[in-house]
């Protein structure tokens, strides 16, 4: 007679910690990715990794007490508005689903990335965390999923808030924090502004979360440092993407580009030249060509080390101060300002200096890091009503707020990522009837910010 094998031991799962702890499975049996922990005799794993090991236990038939499980289903969640999706909304949850509920949409500032994610919530059916870099974006999408499900289902994290909710809305910050408390109440996670999230303390935030369910949203997915590579283990691979032209006209604002280039006036040219043969002798003599981030964190390193290498430092970021706030941009600021009277613009520069002097010259409010939540909101407020017509930044609208009634952005100054150029379209590209946007980036010629500018307008949307 032939004898019966003995069943499957069971298994037990346990959130601890932003990890999973795995009783019950021989080390030698471990499902992928768990590894044995010697110090208490059990398997662990990133808490990222729940849904892998609830479908290992399943393909095994081994019997599985789930401990782990914090979140609900939301089964009877509904929309309290109707609005319906466009095309490329659709098709980008389709694809997110097809996914198997992972991965990164791209849609350009403007293009409703947020509707896209109360899709993806009525879709999930699951208690969900919303994950945003600043407050001002906290902000809003706390209001918007509030009018979107209603203000019971609405929570935030954040800001002086902490209240978790079926749908709560946290910072990056806010869910580093709390991970260990809250990492297993959410079966989706939505992270705005994701090309945030490869930094080494947010990553770590996204394996110590639970949620099968995983939702990216950016604009500008790739980064300068390659880090973007890791969007597939934190939340998925790219599964939807559209550009800015592909929208234009359509769905986004129709728009036009426009460079501009400004020459130094003579004692500005002198005195650039003067300071640009320092800092280029000092590279010269240390057998330094910066290329990459490396090499400059290399030159910093040396000039720290002399007098020399200390003033060839300061000669270069003076003759970028001169590069990026002279005279003739200034006056060509005033100028466009002056030919765009009665349309909303944002002026934008590298640097709080170059912001402030604008400001103080034009008489422009501006806002820049050291502005405080108040007074920025303020200003903003006034802008979209109609009260202010111009606003000067450094680079704290880049991202991060909504300004649908801006119409001219003027870039003075930026840095060389297409991700900042692609940025500042977007923030004149939400569509109204009748608007044209315009952007105009104003370069110093004979100088490295042809090259930088170049670089940064490396996007089929310029």
């Amino acid at each position: 007679m032939e004898r019966q094998s003995d069943p499957p031991a069971a298994w037990s799962l346990r959130y601890e910690g932003g990890t999973l702890v795995l009783d019950g499975c021989a080390e030698a049996d471990l499902p992928p990715g768990v590894e044995w922990d010697r110090r208490i005799g059990r398997g662990r794993a990133q808490a990222a990794l729940y849904a892998p090991v609830v479908l290992a236990a399943r393909d095994r038939g081994v019997p599985l007490e789930d401990r782990t499980r914090g979140y609900e289903k939301l089964d009877t969640l509904r929309a309290l508005t109707s609005r319906a999706p466009r095309e490329y909304q659709t098709e980008a949850v389709a694809a997110w689903r097809a996914a198997r509920n992972q991965g990164v949409i791209v849609l350009p500032t403007g293009a409703g990335k947020s509707f896209v994610a109360e899709l993806a919530i009525l879709q999930a059916k699951r208690s969900t965390l919303v994950v945003v870099p600043t407050l001002d974006l906290l902000s809003q999408w706390y209001g918007n999923l509030r009018r979107a499900f209603g203000e019971e289902l609405i929570g935030a994290l954040g800001g002086g808030s902490h209240q978790i909710r079926p749908i709560t809305v946290a910072t990056y910050d806010s869910v580093f924090i709390h991970i260990d408390r809250y990492g297993d109440r959410f079966g989706l996670v939505i992270w705005d502004e994701c090309h945030h999230l490869p930094a080494a303390g947010y990553a770590h935030a996204a394996r110590s979360l639970i949620a099968p369910f995983r939702l990216g949203l950016t604009a500008t997915p790739e980064r300068p440092d390659g880090a973007h590579a890791r969007y597939g283990e934190l939340i998925g691979e790219i599964v939807f993407r559209k550009e800015i032209p592909e929208l234009a006209g359509d769905f986004l604002a129709p728009y036009t580009t426009e460079v501009i280039t400004v020459s130094l006036s003579d004692a500005e040219r002198a005195r650039h030249d003067e300071l640009r043969a320092r800092y280029k002798d000092f590279l010269d003599q240390n057998h330094i060509r910066i290329r990459s981030t490396e090499d400059w964190q290399r030159f910093i390193m040396l000039a720290s080390r002399s007098q020399a290498g200390r003033a060839a430092h300061k000669a270069h970021m003076e003759c970028k101060r001169i590069i990026q706030g002279g005279e003739r941009k200034l006056a060509m600021v005033a100028d466009l300002l002056a030919e765009e009277w009665g349309r909303r613009a944002i002026v934008f520069t590298n640097d709080n200096a170059t912001a402030m002097r604008i400001s103080r010259t034009l008489l422009i409010p501006c806002i820049t890091h050291h502005t405080d939540v108040k007074e920025r909101r303020h200003w903003i407020e006034a802008f979209t009503r109609g009260d202010v017509g111009a606003l000067v930044t450094s680079r704290v609208l880049n991202e991060g707020v909504d300004i649908p009634d801006a119409e001219v952005a003027i870039v003075v100054s930026g840095s060389g990522t297409v991700r900042e150029n692609v940025q500042r379209l977007g923030r004149i590209l939400r569509p109204r009837e009748g608007k044209q946007a315009r952007l105009y980036e104003l370069v110093t010629e004979n100088t490295g910010e042809t090259f930088t500018s170049e670089r940064r307008r490396d996007h089929a949307a310029f």
